[in-house]
């Protein structure tokens, strides 16, 4: 029998520390796909921005300065969940972070005859990525990306792009950092993997190589998940 296109929301979970091209490959998800990545922070500000009950309730702990709850997260994603732009499926990118979380997720997509297709992971190599990490810079006016090693300015000190003169750097964007940030990523994602992996839904995918054959391995993940038999 052909294949055809599923009408149920295709909904993914990708993992990978600080640099590993999450941002990057979830944008090229959305342009082939259709999807719409959902990071935690833009779903708390959506929804106060909104005013939704859940908002509301997120807007009060974070004005006092406090962690907003699981509880909460769960409520502003599952109002987010309804929204009509989402009807071929989303990226969670920052949720969940802990198999407690990673359960109540479930819990929440069953109730909506949904559930995470596939969590992939992009595996890094720890020195490979303090370097590439430590190594980048952006143009001050525009946002373009350099980076010592690997890409530079045509003419030193001048964006490519916008022609600005003024390069910055992240504080946080160096060796001694972005070596504790891997550590405390391998640390916390560890049970997010061994959960996913148990449940066979688990893709491990090589974040160190070039962009495009990245996005072409995660382009042949997502294509058989928007198929059905």
């Amino acid at each position: 029998m052909m294949a055809e296109t599923t009408t149920r929301p295709v909904n993914l979970i990708l993992l990978g520390p600080p640099g590993a091209g999450k941002g990057t490959q979830a944008r090229m998800l959305e342009e082939a796909f259709g999807l719409v990545q959902l990071s935690t922070g833009d779903l708390l500000r959506g929804a106060v921005a909104s005013g939704t009950p859940a908002g509301l309730a997120a807007k009060t702990v974070m004005d006092a300065g406090e962690l907003v709850s699981d509880e909460i997260v769960l409520a502003v994603l599952k109002e987010r969940l309804d929204g009509p732009d989402l009807a071929k499926g989303t990226i969670l990118d920052g949720f969940p972070r802990t198999e407690a979380q990673a359960r109540a997720l479930d819990t929440l997509l069953a109730a909506k005859g949904q559930k995470i297709d596939a969590a992939i992971s992009l595996k890094v190599e720890d020195e490979a990525m303090i370097a590439r990490v430590a190594g980048r810079y952006t143009c001050a006016a525009c946002g373009e990306g350099y980076h010592d090693d690997f890409k530079q300015p045509r003419e030193e000190g001048m964006c490519d792009k916008c022609g600005g003169m003024e390069m910055k750097r992240r504080a946080d964007d160096n060796a001694e950092t972005v070596r504790t940030r891997l550590q405390a990523y391998h640390a916390q994602t560890a049970p997010l993997i061994e959960y996913y992996n148990a449940r066979g839904t688990l893709t491990e995918v090589s974040a160190m190589g070039d962009i495009t054959v990245i996005a072409a391995d995660l382009d042949a993940i997502v294509g058989k998940l928007t198929q059905v038999s």
